[in-house]
């Protein structure tokens, strides 16, 4: 009876990382959210909102932690048992830093309020709800332990490189043309960087889901299509209003 006891016990702290973990997702898509209505209705209220809400995913990661720590520690476990306690403290970590992002855009969209609007923000909102698709397919993924639907997932992050090159070759014709769009332009560059980086973590989670089911790394090479790196030259070198960087280079210095 004694070691019945011990085994369900263990499924049940399983369960309760595994309920830590979506939970953690469901914030973070709200954070994610949240965000990209911020820079889209200029609403600076909101924009605080998330910004002060950032804590939330700092308190579930550590909470997740301690909580994997002490299985670690008192269980000792194997197999896909070890599998789903590493997956958990991966999965955390990318969901703590999507926050993270999700702050940035916000603190940036606070700025980006003060200064006239600029046309290529009508992007922005595309490429929030790729990644918000990208994080809730993946957090889906993870609670049906379905590898397929990681992958599409994972696939996806091609079209958000896509999108995000379209759009810093659009702001950087913007800051070309009138002076008076570069600093606007530059939250813009920065925002959009941050979503692209919050795609970059959904696909992280569904390469550990792959792992987690499997047991096995991803194999294949990630889709990339960022090519903003290759799009600063003698055509687009902008000085981004007094930072001493050019073009992608200070997008990147994030």
């Amino acid at each position: 009876m004694p070691a019945e006891h011990t085994v369900k016990s263990f499924e049940q702290q399983l369960q309760r990382l595994s309920n830590l973990i979506t939970q953690m997702g469901g914030v973070a898509e709200a954070q994610v959210d949240g965000a990209v209505q911020a820079v889209v209705r200029r609403d600076v209220d909101l924009a605080a909102r998330v910004m002060q809400a950032d804590h939330q995913l700092d308190d579930y990661e550590r909470g997740i932690e301690q909580e994997a720590v002490r299985m670690l520690a008192l269980r000792q476990p194997v197999g896909s048992d070890l599998r789903e306690i590493l997956a958990a403290l991966k999965i955390s970590a990318d969901l703590e830093r999507t926050g993270d992002y999700a702050a940035n855009i916000a603190k940036r969209s606070m700025a980006l309020a003060k200064l006239p609007s600029v046309r290529p923000v009508s992007a922005i909102p595309r490429m929030g709800k790729l990644v918000e698709s990208m994080l809730k397919d993946v957090l889906d993924a993870y609670i049906d332990r379905d590898v397929g639907k990681a992958i599409d997932a994972w696939n996806r992050d091609e079209e958000l490189d896509d999108l995000y090159t379209s759009l810093f070759r659009e702001v950087l014709t913007y800051m070309m043309e009138d002076p008076r769009n570069i600093t606007p332009c530059t939250h813009l560059l920065f925002i959009a960087k941050n979503l692209e980086r919050a795609g970059d973590h959904a696909t992280n989670i569904a390469e550990t889901i792959h792992f987690l089911v499997l047991g096995q790394t991803l194999t294949s090479d990630r889709p990339k299509h960022d090519q903003s790196s290759f799009l600063v030259g003698p055509t687009a070198d902008v000085d981004l209003h007094g930072s001493g960087l050019h073009g992608a280079d200070a997008v990147d210095d994030l």
